[in-house]
């Protein structure tokens, strides 16, 4: 079995964002691994596991999409367990919107070939327009099972998963191939150890163009993108809160404060 999970390179949620004054794109200088994505790892890593792994024929693909940068993405995939890498790499997908990237990516997954399962997270946390996985699923004609928190696979190549909604859990079901996305209630993604930090020195992560998947430069980055950002402003700073000082009315002035903001 073939499964190829998607991860993304994303600011690092720890740092305040910071846009580019040139078409008003997200600065990546300090990014990471998108954190989301780690459950799509660990999902397809416990997938190809329960068939056996590696040794009984199962392998799970990274690819990305993005600047040089980016490729710390599937490096810190390949150091979870993941077998080897793809990197979309092209000045021209700069600007690319969700629209954009799934027909890169739809493009370079038929390119590859092979593949059972397509895995994703539920989203990406920079932009979190969870719109890629089924835009993806059109694209290559599959079956979609979205937003899961368990996903089990049986001897019939069945696909079974739980999607939990406002109203209880739901029971999905599809045959292979399929493109699933998990949620972060599906799993807890491992942490690289020293040994798979050593073994992905090895593996192979190949780079791909648009030219060698065929794609023409003016369908995608901004020039081939639906939507744009047209302008962008900072958040306005924080007002100071009030204090109340406890002179003994103290909890009488808080049932006021919230009565005044309607909170109770």
């Amino acid at each position: 079995m073939n499964i190829l999970v998607l991860v993304k390179h994303v600011p690092d949620v720890q740092f305040e964002r910071h846009l580019l004054p040139n078409g008003h794109r997200l600065d990546r200088q300090d990014s990471v691994l998108s954190e989301l994505d780690e459950y799509a790892i660990e999902a397809a890593l416990a997938l190809a596991e329960s068939r056996g792994g590696e040794k009984g024929g199962n392998h799970v693909t990274a690819l990305t999409m993005g600047p040089a940068g980016a490729a710390n993405a599937v490096k810190k995939s390949l150091q979870m367990g993941a077998s080897a890498g793809v990197h979309i790499s092209d000045a021209a997908l700069e600007g690319s919107d969700a629209g954009a990237t799934s027909l890169v990516l739809a493009t370079a997954i038929k390119h590859l070939g092979g593949f059972d399962v397509v895995l994703t997270g539920m989203a990406s946390t920079d932009a979190e327009t969870s719109l890629v996985p089924a835009q993806l699923a059109e694209r290559l004609g599959l079956a979609q099972l979205t937003n899961l928190s368990a996903v089990e696979l049986d001897d019939a190549n069945i696909i079974t998963a739980t999607r939990m909604g406002e109203d209880g859990a739901q029971t999905l079901s599809a045959p292979l191939p399929v493109l699933i996305s998990v949620t972060d209630q599906a799993n807890e993604p491992r942490y690289p150890n020293f040994r798979g930090i050593l073994a992905a020195k090895k593996k192979k992560i190949t780079t791909l163009s648009l030219a060698e998947l065929g794609i023409e430069a003016s369908t995608v980055g901004t020039a081939g993108s639906g939507t744009r950002v047209l302008d962008a402003a900072p958040h306005e700073p924080r007002s100071a809160g009030e204090i109340i000082t406890d002179s003994g009315q103290a909890g009488l002035a808080l049932v006021d404060f919230l009565a005044d903001a309607k909170l109770i």
